[in-house]
């Protein structure tokens, strides 16, 4: 945990856009979908919200990955400059996956993708994208275990399917402090079972996933890091075939902080998306 302290208010309320569930299955398009077809399929609706400074404020025992879905680090780059895709790969995806697994105990990890956010589009590289400010979650239930078949070593196969996987997320921002769009956290704790709503995701390589939005629950339990610099990272748990009553994953995204400067910088970051075996 970063001991880094920030003088901010112990909560803020903000607006939060959940699906309301229609009956229809949602879908999202990644691309400029089919002539006529919406990039969104699906209702949302803001609910305002307390989302609570985690770190002055966090619940008893601390937030942690397998109690809470998310949990704040604080680790500096050897890479300073995120522009050359070359440069993540080479640099930051290897320490990334030792990151990973010396913080979460993982004997294996596998970095299938990374997305690079710029909330400015007038400095938003060509295979960056916007900070999502829709509720989430990147993987299901069903999804999650296809990813482990798809990405597993050939030669080790076996071992991660009978084995506990992960996918985490490893999520920094990169070039400043994040003074707007910054991340907000659902307490996996908070999350009931009917919250989760299966969503498609077409990829425009012509493949389709499965994500997770969510219905609103008053029940639910938000929390967010404020002005996380690009010396920290968040670890968040994205899926998890274990059963055993830890997080199996966590509802994330971005939102629009009130207590945010008039003149705030615009929220830019990375994420890595990573499967792991324990």
């Amino acid at each position: 945990m970063s001991d880094i302290v920030i003088d901010q208010p112990v909560m803020v309320e903000a607006d939060l856009n959940y699906l309301v569930p229609d009956g229809q299955r949602p879908y999202r398009y990644m691309y400029d979908p089919p002539t006529g077809v919406p990039r969104e399929g699906g209702i949302y609706r803001a609910h305002r919200v307390p989302i609570v400074n985690a770190r002055v404020a966090a619940p008893p025992g601390g937030l942690s990955l397998d109690r809470n879905g998310f949990e704040l680090h604080a680790h500096k780059s050897a890479l300073d400059d995120f522009s050359d895709a070359r440069m993540i790969e080479s640099v930051y995806y290897p320490e990334s996956i030792e990151l990973i697994k010396r913080l979460t105990g993982a004997r294996r990890g596998v970095i299938f993708d990374h997305t690079l956010r710029d909330a400015d589009p007038a400095t938003r590289p060509g295979n960056g994208h916007e900070p999502v400010k829709t509720i989430h979650n990147d993987q299901t239930f069903v999804s999650g275990p296809r990813r482990v078949r798809e990405l597993a070593p050939a030669d080790e196969a076996d071992e991660w399917l009978e084995g506990r996987t992960a996918i985490i997320n490893l999520w920094r921002p990169i070039v400043a402090p994040v003074e707007s769009s910054p991340l907000a956290m659902c307490d996996a704790r908070s999350i009931a079972p009917g919250d989760l709503i299966p969503t498609d995701l077409h990829r425009q390589d012509g493949t389709s996933g499965e994500v997770y939005t969510f219905a609103h629950n008053a029940q639910h339990r938000w929390y967010y890091f404020p002005r996380m610099t690009p010396g920290e990272v968040v670890l968040l748990k994205i899926f998890d075939s274990t059963e055993d009553g830890i997080a199996r994953l966590t509802a994330h995204t971005a939102f629009e902080d009130p207590s945010s400067p008039a003149d705030a910088l615009p929220r830019k970051s990375i994420e890595l998306r990573t499967l792991v075996l324990f």
